[in-house]
């Protein structure tokens, strides 16, 4: 088990744990979506520990946590969560940082939270996979041409998505927007002032760092082997 995040005095037993596979191949390291938990986590400054479940036979070792055998899984006390928005909202309530505390702000927040993952990210996930499959001209680009175009003009009329500061939609939307295929394909220039200055946080470096040095360290381990 690795850990990160700040070491406050609370006893393990009530620390946060964030759940991710222990070893992943090149290409999905810095997006595996524990990274939205700990970026958020290391926004909030709330400590966390880092669980794993192995890559191998992943689809179904840990139904038990997951019903769809994905990454990541959160455990706070006696909660068990898994979806990184499910994952993010919890943390949010945890810190006035990631969600404001009054009505109006809460509730814009939650809307932008639920943007990313329902307009957003419904649509670039699948045309990101068809991409990838070599169906490059595939039914979904203008669909998330049309998105994404929404998306830019929006952000090129503020600086954030809610509250008029920093939350965890902009931390989600963020993550979401960053696949380097969805950055090359267009030219959305408020888009990539956004993502640049989301992505030059420090909590962001530090759990992007903090993710690629445990899978580093998994190479390392699967080599001794």
């Amino acid at each position: 088990m690795g850990h990160g995040g700040h070491h406050g005095d609370g006893g393990l037993r009530d620390m946060l744990t964030i759940w991710t596979l222990d070893w992943v191949p090149d290409g999905p390291r810095g997006f595996v979506r524990d990274l939205r938990l700990r970026w958020a986590a290391e926004e909030a400054g709330l400590a966390y520990t880092l669980a794993t479940v192995p890559f191998d036979g992943r689809q179904s070792n840990h139904l038990d946590r997951q019903p769809f055998g994905q990454v990541p899984m959160l455990t706070d006390g006696d909660a068990s969560l898994f979806e990184s928005g499910a994952g993010l909202l919890h943390l949010a309530h945890k810190s006035s940082i990631l969600m404001p505390t009054d009505t109006a702000g809460a509730g814009e927040t939650l809307q932008w939270v639920i943007a990313a993952l329902n307009s957003i990210e419904m649509v670039t996930v699948p045309w990101w996979f068809l991409t990838k499959s070599g169906a490059a001209d595939n039914g979904l680009t203008a669909w998330m041409d049309s998105r994404l175009s929404h998306m830019e003009r929006v952000l090129s009329e503020r600086e954030w998505l809610a509250a008029d500061r920093f939350t965890v939609a902009d931390l989600l939307m963020a993550d979401v927007l960053r696949i380097a295929e969805l950055r090359a394909h267009g030219d959305r220039p408020a888009t990539d002032a956004y993502i640049e200055r989301l992505t030059n946080r420090p909590a962001f470096k530090k759990a992007h760092a903090d993710q690629m040095a445990h899978f580093a360290a998994a190479d390392r381990r699967r080599a001794t082997r």
